[in-house]
């Protein structure tokens, strides 16, 4: 299966997948507008040997399926402040 995988402009380091190719009717359109003018980055060939950063292969490919599509949101930042307390 391959996947394309697209960037925000209005939103550092998100990022949408969908299967190539890409079919943009399975994502709700107030995630389209929030998320803005996709910029595809890549396509890649989602097999067992291929890792990824966030997810695995078998967890995007059911994503695909349904909803239809993934999205990559980064990780809140890490509050330094609790670190702090927690000493």
């Amino acid at each position: 299966m391959l996947c394309a995988v697209y960037r925000s402009p209005k939103r550092i380091d998100t990022y949408l997948y969908l299967a190539h190719p890409a079919d943009f009717s399975v994502v709700p359109e107030p995630l389209l507008k929030s998320f803005g003018e996709p910029k595809q980055v890549m396509t890649i060939a989602l097999t067992d040997d291929r890792k990824l950063a966030r997810l695995s292969v078998s967890e995007l490919q059911a994503h695909l399926q349904d909803p239809g599509y993934y999205l990559q949101i980064p990780p809140p930042p890490e509050s330094l402040l609790k670190k702090e307390l927690a000493k």
